[in-house]
């Protein structure tokens, strides 16, 4: 009569377990497509031997109860993922932890293209929170995606000039062209030791003439007018005809980035290169974090846990891996490639991401509650651009369990590769930034959580008595500025560290504080759920 039956799908023994607590029964069944059917349905044992069973075995109640339930209707059903039920056929009073078509914003593909409808819903630009991305099997944005990085290429040039420090040719850091392994960088480019990654290394290459700088200079001229463009009547300048052989340009500047030659040009043009970029700056939010490599991140489209991540340098390298061909008719895979943030906060040197939970409780109205405890997870290898090895650029916990622990890691960073943000906020306060964690982080985390919800608010199925839990991957800039990498659906809850085991079980906690107690009790404590958007 109170309807306390609930469905657990997966390995969730705190949801389990929190629930018994509250006076709900287990009915253990197999969810298939909205029905409920039991997983087994064994006769009951003797009358006389089920005292003697519940005093050696504590689930043996439990067992009894769920079978006395096992033809009930579950009213609260909890899964590992949206596929386990349709929610067309369940009841409107049962309650299910998954919304469909939430894929709009949830996979790699649909943040993507999605994301770019949000200045129909918000006067936010995605560039600002989100690195630009693109679908390379779409016809249109994979040429997007050339032209920009042709476009970066000639904003890198001139960066790469900017930093000289004297009249001298200027002098480049040397990544790694992706196809070399670890031990040929060490041994190739970076000799026998990691330097730190922004400094920079003598050019081994020859001196190429300050034609280069002034030809980046004419094609960021010509690119920052098309920015200008104001005349919604007539159509902006085409950036393919500003006349550059694009070809010998792109091997050019590979030769100075990536091959280390030195970069000549003159005092008067070291000057424009500036006053262009600072103009440059006003239209490109992520002028600074792109650094003046040029790498990517290639993704594909139907895998996770980092698997077939890749970074990449090269413009023939990202499309040979595409598997764009020159034929028309060439098949292309289901790959999102998307800017590397070259500049990102570091902890002793080492890269970090952080996830940060969130919880939609209504579509219509959009209602969605921000976690204010999260976790960092760091790379295992000291970040440098000489190197493109997983070790050092991606920080999935499944990707970073693959690598060793070097001797010359930091001894301050964490044995098991995870912080808690009150670690990550103490660090700040020793660093002299006490105050980027609320003014600066946490607000523009928020902000791109409810802008991403906003942009993709009509594609998501609204139903009522659902709620979901989303994980958000974001990294910070040099300036602490957030930049959200992706957003997952069931993030794990499998702890893989001290600081997940306690965050993992108060973040279930919280979530049956928000969905269950505050039905009956609208005034009770939500935990570290903070409710920051209802429309």
């Amino acid at each position: 009569q109170e309807k306390k039956i609930f469905t657990v799908q997966g390995p969730y023994p705190i949801i389990r377990s929190l629930l018994r607590a509250r006076g709900w029964v287990e009915r253990r069944a197999q969810l298939s497509q909205g029905t409920s059917e039991p997983l087994h349905s064994p006769s009951p044992p003797e009358e006389e031997k089920e005292e003697e069973q519940w005093d050696e075995d504590p689930e043996a109640i439990h067992n009894l109860m769920s079978r006395l339930v096992r033809n009930q209707v579950p009213y609260f059903i909890w899964t590992n993922h949206c596929n386990a039920v349709s929610c067309r056929l369940l009841q409107q009073d049962q309650v299910v932890n998954h919304y469909a078509r939430a894929g709009a914003f949830t996979t790699k593909e649909g943040l993507c293209q999605n994301l770019r409808n949000l200045p129909w819903f918000d006067q936010a630009a995605p560039d600002t929170f989100f690195p630009r991305c693109y679908r390379l099997k779409a016809v249109d944005e994979r040429q997007a995606f050339i032209e920009d990085f042709r476009l970066t290429a000639a904003r890198s040039l001139l960066k790469v000039a900017v930093e000289r420090t004297g009249d001298g040719p200027v002098e480049t850091e040397q990544p790694l062209k992706s196809g070399m392994g670890p031990g040929e960088v060490a041994q190739k480019v970076c000799g026998s030791h990691v330097p730190h990654p922004m400094t920079s290394t003598a050019g081994l290459g020859p001196l190429l003439c300050p034609q280069l700088v002034e030809e980046a200079l004419q094609v960021c001229r010509q690119h920052l007018g098309t920015l200008g463009y104001q005349d919604i009547d007539r159509d902006p300048p085409d950036p393919q005809a500003m006349g550059t052989d694009w070809d010998r340009f792109l091997q050019d500047y590979y030769r100075v980035v990536h091959q280390g030659a030195q970069l000549a040009l003159s005092g008067p043009q070291r000057e424009q290169c500036q006053a262009l970029l600072q103009h440059l700056a006003e239209w490109l939010p992520q002028l600074s974090m792109e650094g003046h490599h040029n790498v990517w991140i290639l993704k594909p489209g139907a895998k996770s846990r980092g698997r077939g991540i890749v970074c990449m340098a090269q413009l023939e390298e990202v499309l040979r891996l595409a598997g764009v061909c020159v034929a028309p008719s060439a098949q292309v895979g289901e790959w999102v490639v998307q800017k590397y943030v070259e500049r990102p906060l570091l902890i002793f040197g080492t890269k970090f991401d952080i996830r940060q939970w969130f919880l939609v409780t209504d579509w219509n109205p959009l209602t969605i509650w921000f976690y204010q405890e999260s976790y960092l997870r760091f790379c295992s290898r000291p970040f440098s651009l000489c190197c493109l090895s997983p070790a050092r650029h991606l920080c999935n916990v499944s990707i970073q369990k693959q690598y060793r622990l070097v001797q010359s890691r930091h001894p301050r960073l964490p044995p098991d590769q995870t912080w808690s943000c009150r670690q990550l906020q103490a660090y700040l306060a020793q660093v002299g930034q006490a105050g980027a964690w609320q003014q600066v982080m946490v607000p523009g985390m928020k902000a791109a959580v409810v802008s991403t919800l906003r942009s993709t608010q009509d594609l998501v199925e609204h139903r009522k008595n659902s709620f979901e839990l989303y994980g958000a991957d974001f990294i910070f800039g040099e300036d602490c500025q957030p930049w959200l990498l992706e957003i997952n659906a069931s993030p794990t809850m499998t702890p893989s560290s001290a600081v997940t085991r306690r965050l993992c079980a108060s973040v279930q906690q919280d979530i049956l504080r928000v969905v269950i107690d505050r039905r009956d009790n609208p005034a009770c404590p939500t935990g570290a759920f903070e409710l920051i958007y209802k429309e």
